[in-house]
């Protein structure tokens, strides 16, 4: 399948999904999803491929064991790429009734690879390269978000150069952009291509100094 944009009507069903999350919605428009979002949004990954790894796309059901909101269903579909070999570092790419969202970076880390990522912060030479990147893609309209700790980490002064990079414990940029035309265009291959190329470099330094967890599975919660 070749991708040739995100029709409108994987929009209304998302809207309709808001409206009433529930088995029977769910069954009853299951045929617009396949078709208009997850169809679609499989040929863009596809795309994206071989350039920025093998994409994966997420499941439209969600976890509700531990969640207070029981509602079944997400309201959006996302996709993920990870290059083969990088331990950590991807791209996202998400459809909803709110438009598209893209993301790169790292969303959750073990504690040996936030101790690695504070150390590689505090360098004076690997430190700079991620504020500088990070303040590039602010500048340019990017989000800078992840998980952070209030306080200042241990064994870090609190009037480090650094200190907003070194309370988080994960680090990822995001973009979005609200419901329009293009959307429904193949264009749309072209905007997120380009939104990619632009956080290679921060998944990039997030691979060279933080890379992959050595924590034993049955331990990474």
């Amino acid at each position: 399948m070749t991708f040739s944009g995100f029709p409108d009507e994987g929009l209304v069903f998302y809207e309709g999904l808001e409206a009433d999350n529930s088995k029977s919605y769910w069954t009853e428009h299951r045929h617009l999803y396949d078709q208009h979002v997850r169809g679609p949004m499989q040929a863009l990954a596809d795309e994206l491929a071989p350039e920025f790894g093998t994409p994966k796309l997420f499941r439209p059901y969600r976890d509700v064991r531990f969640s207070h909101d029981k509602t079944p269903y997400k309201t959006h579909q996302g996709a993920v790429l990870h290059p083969e070999g990088q331990g950590v570092g991807s791209m996202y790419v998400q459809v909803s009734a709110d438009g598209l969202q893209v993301s790169g970076g790292c969303w959750r880390l073990q504690p040996d690879q936030v101790e690695r990522y504070r150390r590689a912060v505090d360098d004076d030479l690997r430190g700079p390269r991620l504020a500088a990147e990070v303040e590039r893609l602010r500048s340019g309209g990017w989000s800078i978000d992840g998980d952070r700790l209030v306080r200042t980490p241990r064994g870090y002064a609190a009037d480090h150069p650094r200190l907003a990079l070194l309370q988080h414990k994960s680090l990822y940029a995001s973009q979005a952009w609200e419901p329009a035309d293009w959307l429904q265009e193949p264009t749309v291959l072209e905007r997120v291509r380009d939104a990619f190329r632009q956080l290679t470099a921060l998944n990039r330094w997030l691979a060279d100094n933080v890379g992959a967890t050595t924590a034993p599975p049955d331990r990474r919660r």
